[in-house]
């Protein structure tokens, strides 16, 4: 992660068309086992749906419905703790049904009774998503029991802040198939019941380290990069289908995140950013139906920078991480 530096605003608008009128075929798919749900089993009845609102706009384009929460059925991954577990009572507390999804059951329970205090419906499934099985049996049993699934956050991920020299391929591999893979599976295995029904949302958490290098982290940067690209690949897909896609880009979120085993330490150099600050300008962005946000929003303008010239941008780089190890923080 590179130090602060101030820019612009920091989103992109993708309008697709308004939802159709289509109803999904909400049979999960045969042969997939069954998954142990926490919560209720009881079918939660669809909210209300939101209405295509069209406007002119100075590029011509058309103003799309942003994110409803009320009533919405939302599917978010990685709910244990930081940034998912703020999310998922941010979003409960706006009148969502929350299916939530996490490794640590014990963490995951105390986000489940903090959303329902405001959404006693959710429910939650601790679920390995490195676990393919598990991450198809995860889609089926959240169709039938969230009855559909209006929002998808793929916001699970693990770190990897740790010196090239001395990554190893099979870590690499594990950042790629947690980061990338289990989130494109995911969303791969709810896209046809979205389409069937010609709504519904995909949100990708992905990192400001997808587009700015960010040294020390080749393996996460190159996992967030790939979803990233995916996301905007699958936004043009579902263009005419009546799907929005959000790409969100959030910058060192102060969370236990990168206090995990077998990481190199941040530099106390780095900024961090409260979740709940982070959660506001998610939200923000999800409400204005922006494809793509930056939290906070100058990293877009670091990004501009980069793209404009890679190799002074990463020359930049290397002349910082210098100056890190001369005061000893890297």
């Amino acid at each position: 992660m590179l130090p602060r530096s101030r820019a612009g605003p920091g989103r992109t608008r993708l309008d697709p068309p308004g939802p159709g009128e289509r109803r999904p075929d909400l049979t999960p798919t045969p042969g997939m086992g069954s998954l142990r749900t926490v919560g209720e089993r009881r079918t939660v009845p669809a909210g209300p749906r939101t209405t295509a609102v069209h406007a002119s706009t100075s590029g011509g384009n058309h103003m799309a419905p942003g994110l409803e929460p009320r009533g919405s059925r939302i599917l978010l991954t990685g709910a244990s703790s930081g940034i998912g577990a703020a999310l998922a009572v941010r979003l409960a507390s706006e009148g969502a049904v929350l299916g939530l999804v996490g490794r640590n059951e014990q963490r995951l329970a105390a986000t489940l009774a903090a959303v329902r205090e405001h959404s006693p419906e959710s429910r939650m499934w601790p679920v390995d998503l490195s676990d393919w099985g598990q991450v198809d049996v995860l889609a089926a049993t959240a169709i039938t029991e969230l009855g559909g699934v209006d929002v998808l956050v793929n916001n699970a991920g693990i770190p990897k802040h740790k010196h090239v020299t001395a990554l190893t391929p099979e870590t690499a591999d594990e950042v790629m198939r947690i980061n990338y893979s289990s989130p494109v599976r995911l969303t791969l295995r709810l896209l046809p019941h979205m389409v069937e029904r010609g709504s519904g949302r995909i949100v990708m958490v992905s990192s400001v380290a997808a587009t700015l290098s960010s040294p020390g982290e080749g393996a996460y940067d190159a996992s967030k990069a790939a979803l990233s690209v995916f996301a905007e690949a699958m936004a043009i897909d579902v263009w005419d289908l009546g799907l929005r896609v959000n790409i969100v880009y959030p910058g060192v979120v102060d969370t236990p995140l990168f206090l995990v085993p077998d990481n190199d330490p941040l530099s106390p150099d780095i900024e961090k950013i409260p979740v709940d600050e982070f959660v506001d300008g998610m939200m923000a962005a999800l409400y204005a139906d922006e494809l793509q946000v930056y939290v906070p929003a100058w990293f877009e303008g670091v990004a501009k920078n980069k793209a404009q010239n890679v190799g002074a941008f990463l020359e930049g780089s290397v002349n910082w991480m210098r100056q890190q190890r001369e005061a000893g923080h890297a």
